[in-house]
């Protein structure tokens, strides 16, 4: 699988499983899945330690869930609330 097709398909997941919630600690839930798989997937692309980018990634989509507020970026009610 070439390089495009696997940042394609990662971007595809990302958006499949994105969900931003409307509280605080949705918010950073949400963020720290969407990072962890975010930062997995790099690393496996870019060969890297799988479990070292997915916990980077965890931890700064988690950080960045919990300081944003909804209206700074709102993409709706999250999957489990629909």
């Amino acid at each position: 699988m070439r390089m495009s097709h696997r940042l394609a398909v990662l971007a595809s997941i990302i958006l499949v499983v994105s969900a931003c919630g409307e509280t605080r600690g949705e918010r950073a839930l949400s963020g720290a899945g969407i990072g962890a798989a975010a930062g997995a997937g790099t690393s496996a692309i870019t060969g890297g330690n799988i479990l070292g980018g997915a916990a980077i990634g965890g931890a700064a989509g988690g950080a960045a869930g919990a300081l944003t507020k909804p209206e700074d970026l709102n993409l709706g009610k999250p999957l489990w609330q629909r």
